[in-house]
């Protein structure tokens, strides 16, 4: 399939062949027949990646605040690695479009293959896409009107914000794409409508699209006299410009107690006089409507209840397909250009020229696309012996910590690249020299010279694929967690026990155990027990909504990310804990969790006692993470994986850890185990221990005793 791309570094804009996706359940894949250029929206992102560096980063000085972090928390060196990943991206464009639906994923009932659709995607032949971003098109409206729906969508939901009833007037400030056909939306409300805009050409259409005025500039008269100098009921501001000049403008034109809604983008600084003295309302609207960005309104399809939100992004795409079959919503005189999607890039070159006007800028599709999920390069040869590793999942933490610290280890060949989104498995492949991209795990999985799959999807995926893949004959490397709950803990005992002596090497992605820092510890108190052991984890707060947090997804983020500082204490340690006992702070009324502020008191084999301290908020500044160890007359003390303090008979020795994490050294040891067919780096039953104690401090919470081995 085909899909139009930006890279980020280049600034190049392409159509590149990408492996078609599967319908996830809750979702629907589709042909797409007819999409539009957003042209605002789509061009600031064609102008930013066409940009310099230095400009890059004045437009984006938010960007600039986090590398500067990450040079202080994790070293220069790591952080340009990072930064050049990450500018080495390439982004989809566009998310207005319409099509035929061809797959439906589980528990989608709504649509069926066949079905006409609009839908909020981006320009590509085939689409996945949550059921609740499609609407399906009336009879009497065509391919190219429905590929205006998501654009509209944004319009309407400005509308709404404005609360408009029969009879009022209402002033539009930008007269582009969605300018026009607020016009239009407006009209249908029964409003009085007057548009501005610096271009003439602009108000000449408008006037033609049904405003009842139009002028060009800022005519503070005209909008009076408009208003049968009252001043207007409502703004609707849809320009694109870093001038404060259009708030200014409609707080002068609103009639006492207006209401401004910002659709477009432009200078925020609010004037406080007319503000104060109308008693002026300001929305800013966001985008299609309620459920927009929520993940669990459009990846699980949660609909939320028409009782509490009439107006969601769906129903409003709805109500925009119903329009247009009314034909109060005229958008197909709103298209300039057609172009097929193999010559996109000419349409990007059109709304960055400015060599001729523009309105609607449609993309046309060819039909009878057969999904085709693997795609084909021509791979960088290795030596004879190096194994074969395919990677299934490329987001941040598998592009910019995984592969470069693979790559550093060396003696291996790349195969194949899986990822659910064809364009990160296209776009990763080609610029890390793998053999294949796909979106299918299955090629990875019947590919002969695959040797070895590293796993780094979203956690609920891991069980499931590490079992897979062993069965399979490949050796596994599975970023941590291992699972997310005990019945799929047990499911991989039961295969490996299945598989004996024949079962492939499985690691888990526990890297600070082959850290600098780890192994001068192990060092120090070699041969002593039982140990006293404290790791303080002060990770970064992330949102309740985030994936992380999900129980179901992520798993929480004592099973994601604590489960580092449990192993750490387990290898330091040197035995496999057997009892764990964890307390959280009190629950203070609010909504977000409160496991991300939790104590970890674990009982080990051996003796020894570990206490996990791992805290989400604090301050940014402090190291997030030390570990202090006691016994046998020593101490030892690391903080950040940096300063190093050995303590023995009165002396001190400091050693710098260079704030390595282990990820080289553990990449090392799994290619070498791969290679040589040798022991597994970590033993199965540190990994399980590891993995149970997590699973463990989990149950501790939720039920309030400690959880002991069985």
């Amino acid at each position: 399939m085909k899909q139009v791309v930006q890279e980020i570094s280049s600034g190049i804009t392409s159509v590149r062949e990408i492996p078609a996706p599967f319908a996830a359940p809750g979702h629907v894949v589709v042909s797409i027949v007819a999409s539009l250029v957003s042209a605002g929206t789509e061009r600031y992102v064609v102008d930013l990646a066409r940009a310099s560096l230095f400009e890059k980063a004045r437009r984006r000085p938010d960007q600039v605040r986090r590398v500067l972090e990450k040079v202080r928390t994790e070293g220069l060196s790591s952080t340009l690695e990072q930064v050049r990943a990450k500018l080495d991206d390439a982004m989809p464009l566009g998310y207005s479009a319409s099509g035929v639906v061809i797959e439906c994923g589980a528990g989608v009932q709504e649509f069926k293959p066949a079905d006409r659709v609009a839908t909020a995607v981006p320009h590509a032949s085939l689409a996945v896409v949550g059921k609740n971003l499609c609407a399906r098109i009336p009879d009497s409206v065509g391919f190219e009107a429905a590929a205006y729906t998501s654009v509209a969508s944004i319009g309407l939901e400005g509308v709404r914000l404005a609360r408009v009833t029969l009879g009022e007037s209402v002033l539009v400030i930008g007269l582009g794409l969605i300018g026009q056909m607020c016009i239009a939306l407006l009209r249908a409300h029964g409003c009085r409508v007057f548009g501005t805009d610096i271009d003439p050409q602009k108000v000449k259409f408008a006037r033609e699209f049904g405003a009842d005025h139009a002028e060009a500039g800022s005519p503070a008269e005209m909008v009076k006299a408009f208003s049968r100098g009252f001043g207007v009921d409502a703004v609707i501001i849809t320009a694109a410009t870093s001038s404060n000049e259009p708030i200014v403008f409609a707080a002068d034109a609103c009639r006492p107690k207006g209401r401004i809604v910002l659709v477009g983008v432009t200078g925020l600084n609010i004037p406080r006089a007319p503000f104060f003295e109308k008693e002026l309302e300001f929305t800013v609207s966001s985008s299609l409507g309620p459920g927009r960005n929520d993940p669990a309104y459009e990846e699980k399809g949660i609909d939320y209840p028409i009782g509490h939100a009439r107006w969601t992004a769906q129903r409003n795409m709805q109500a925009c397909l119903d329009l247009m079959a009314a034909g109060k919503l005229p958008v197909e005189q709103l298209t300039t250009h057609r172009f097929p999607i193999e010559r996109a890039p000419e349409a990007y070159n059109l709304i960055t020229s400015g060599r001729e006007p523009y309105f609607g800028i449609v993309l046309e599709y060819p039909q009878d696309v057969r999904p085709i999920r693997k795609v084909d390069f021509r791979a960088r040869p290795g030596k004879p012996g190096d194994p074969g590793l395919s990677l299934v999942g490329a987001g941040n933490f598998a592009r910019l910590v995984m592969i470069p610290s693979i790559k550093a280890a060396g003696g291996f060949r790349w195969r194949g690249l899986c990822t659910a989104k064809g364009l990160s498995a296209e776009h990763n492949a080609r610029a890390k020299g793998f053999a294949f991209a796909t979106t299918d795990v299955e090629e990875v999985l019947a590919d002969r010279e695959t040797g070895a799959v590293l796993i780094a999807t979203r956690h609920n995926e891991h069980a499931r694929l590490v079992v897979r893949a062993l069965q399979a004959g490949k050796h596994v490397f599975v970023e941590k967690p291992l699972c997310i709950t005990p019945d799929e803990l047990e499911e991989i005992n039961l295969c490996l026990m299945e598989l004996g002596e024949t079962a492939p090497i499985l690691m888990v992605g526990f890297n600070r155990r082959f850290a600098l820092a780890t192994e001068r510890l192990k060092e120090h108190f070699r041969g002593v027990a039982p140990l006293s052991l404290s790791h303080r984890f002060a990770s970064g707060p992330l949102p309740p909504e985030h994936w992380t947090q999900d129980p179901a997804v992520g798993g929480g983020r004592i099973i994601g990310e604590a489960c580092h500082a449990i192993d750490t204490c387990v290898a330091i340690a040197g035995s496999a804990p057997v009892k764990v006992y964890a307390e959280s702070v009190a629950d203070n009324g609010g909504t977000g969790t409160t496991d991300d502020r939790a104590f970890i008191t674990i009982r080990h084999e051996n003796g020894s006692i570990s206490s996990v301290s791992y805290q989400a908020g604090g301050d940014k500044a402090i190291p997030a993470e030390r570990i202090e160890v006691f016994g046998g007359g020593r101490v030892g003390m690391v903080e950040n994986w940096d300063r190093i303090e050995l303590w023995q008979n009165g002396r001190k020795r400091s050693i710098c850890g260079g704030k390595d994490k282990g990820h080289r050294a553990e990449f090392k040891a799994f290619l070498s185990a791969v290679r040589n067919a040798g022991e597994w780096p970590v033993p199965w039953h540190e990994i399980r221990g590891t993995t149970w104690a997590s699973l463990a401090a989990v149950q501790s919470l939720r039920h309030g005793y400690p959880v002991e081995v069985e």
